[in-house]
């Protein structure tokens, strides 16, 4: 290869390089400024890069991959890994929902309330969940996984060492803003890093501070860290009526009152699937909660724990919607195991309203003894578009992360589709990468998008986005489109699926995985 075609090469891939960096950017909630310190360079630089308008090192690729968690950029000894799809495939057979990744990381969170063994069942052996352990060890956790069902070991010490965190690992997961419910008890004083890009004072972790206020934790941010003090022994004088029903806020407040020996009250709780397997973790453990599965939770903690617990969480209603979406998008009939039915019963509605017909057998309980379950089996059918707008509310609505699947099933369907996704500001976006396999979708602004069925769907090759269900709703659709599609750089979709691609293919999938060499 001549030198100057090396460098017209270089130059071609230097916009691509920087529209990935960008998207990634945006996920995370970083501006530009925020990325640049993170990456010791300057702002003007970080524009640059994102116009494809500055030469990059390998170094520097890889140091940008690290700080916004995205292999998108990232760069390794094998490189990232690809996913080849081939398609117009007829799913058959039956699946068991994985237990559910959300439940699996609060439940991480919440074995810092406990100098006892803690021994979860089945955790999702997922990247979200591998970071968290990463910290977790790097503070004095001892962690094992016991076999290979998934099921993890975890001994806490007495006194964690905060100042050995893993402050990498910490800064790959947002998931770490839920310490501060626990360690505020153990801790007067200790600092984290910031939670995966978020900032203090933005919507998705100013609620938590609200809220652990009632417990004296003050946090001060820094350049890099929460700085966080606490008041030992503070508790709520008055019901915490939390200003956003976040899953994790919620999550957060049930873990400080845990510890706190006295009587909190949650107003505007959260009742979704993982807040309610966080309840009835916290109750093996000995705290009494009443209300689980409403909006007002009254907890009674205690001033220690200190108790050998075995727990099963239950299993993803998320999964189980993106597994029933593989079915109707592929005009196939399978039996999906183990679904959640209590979390998917507004989304099985709204199907059947669209023509989806399927067989329910008889509800039983999941090992945790108190979530309902059922087994779904699909049949093939045409569907036609509802005839209100597709939007998610807080449970029990149409679960948020439930709604993106409704985009290929929409495209699928006979008629006009109208989504709102009025909770994430670009999520929606990353839905319109479905026309480049042949959907017809609409922009209608950064919220709603318009898609119009049936889809005669063709293969493609596209990179993955850097939001977990667009990547899968893009997966999906692969699924069903004529020829072979290639889905590149899939580590989001890692994060939040185990081993999703051979899964499917256990049902009749054809994908394959591949690393670039």
């Amino acid at each position: 290869m001549s030198y100057c075609r090396r460098m017209t090469e270089t130059t071609e891939f230097l916009p691509r390089i920087g529209a990935l960096v960008r998207d990634a950017r945006q996920q995370s909630g970083l501006t530009q400024a925020q990325l640049a310190t993170t990456l010791g360079t300057s702002q003007s630089a970080i524009n640059r890069i994102e116009k494809g308008q500055q030469n990059l090192t390998l170094e520097m690729i890889s140091r940008i991959g690290r700080a916004l968690d995205s292999e998108i950029v990232g760069m390794g000894t094998s490189g990232p890994s690809h996913l080849r799809v081939h398609g117009e495939t007829t799913l058959s057979g039956a699946i068991d929902v994985k237990s559910s990744k959300n439940a699996g990381v609060a439940l991480l969170c919440a074995s810092l309330l406990n100098t006892g063994t803690t021994v979860l069942r089945k955790v999702a052996r997922i990247e979200e969940v591998n970071r968290l352990l990463e910290v977790l060890t790097s503070i004095g956790v001892k962690a094992t996984w016991l076999n290979e069902l998934g099921d993890l070991e975890l001994r806490v010490p007495a006194t964690l060492d905060l100042s050995s965190i893993d402050e990498g690992a910490a800064r790959r997961t947002r998931s770490i803003i839920m310490f501060l419910g626990p360690l505020l008890h153990r801790a007067g004083k200790f600092q984290l890093p910031y939670a995966g890009g978020c900032d203090l004072g933005t919507r998705t972790v100013e609620p938590h501070m609200t809220a652990l206020r009632h417990f004296g934790l003050d946090v001060v941010a820094t350049d890099h860290n929460y700085q966080a003090t606490t008041a030992v022994g503070t508790g709520p004088t008055r019901p915490i009526v939390l200003t956003e029903r976040g899953d994790t806020v919620t999550e957060n407040a049930l873990l400080a009152a845990a510890l706190y020996e006295g009587e909190t009250i949650i107003r505007n709780a959260s009742p979704n699937y993982m807040v309610q397997d966080l309840c009835f973790f916290l109750e093996k453990l000995g705290v009494r909660i009443q209300g689980i599965g409403t909006t007002t939770l009254v907890v009674h903690g205690t001033s220690s724990i200190s108790t050998d617990v075995d727990y099963a969480p239950s299993e993803d209603p998320i999964e189980a919607m993106s597994l029933i979406s593989a079915a109707i998008v592929t005009r196939s009939s399978i039996t999906v195991r183990r679904v959640p039915i209590e979390f998917m019963e507004i989304e099985l509605a709204l199907l059947e309203e669209m023509g989806l017909r399927y067989d329910r057998s008889e509800e039983y309980l999941a090992e945790n003894g108190k979530t309902r379950l059922v087994d779904i089996t699909t049949h093939p059918s045409d569907l036609r578009a509802p005839a209100d707008k597709i939007h998610p509310m807080p449970f029990p609505g149409l679960n948020i992360d439930n709604l993106p699947f409704f985009a290929v099933i929409g495209a699928t369907a006979q008629g006009q589709t109208l989504l709102h996704d009025w909770v994430y500001e670009n999520r929606a976006i990353y839905l319109t990468e479905l026309t480049k396999l042949g959907a017809n979708v609409k922009l209608m602004d950064p919220h709603r998008v318009l898609l119009e069925g049936p889809t005669r769907w063709s293969g493609a090759e596209l990179v993955c986005p850097p939001a977990l269900r667009p990547a899968v709703v893009i997966l999906l659709a692969m699924l069903a489109a004529k020829g072979t599609s290639v889905l590149r750089n899939v580590y989001v979709i890692n994060r939040g699926y185990e081993d999703l691609a051979e899964r499917l293919n256990k049902l009749g999938a054809r994908i394959e995985t591949f690393r670039d060499i």
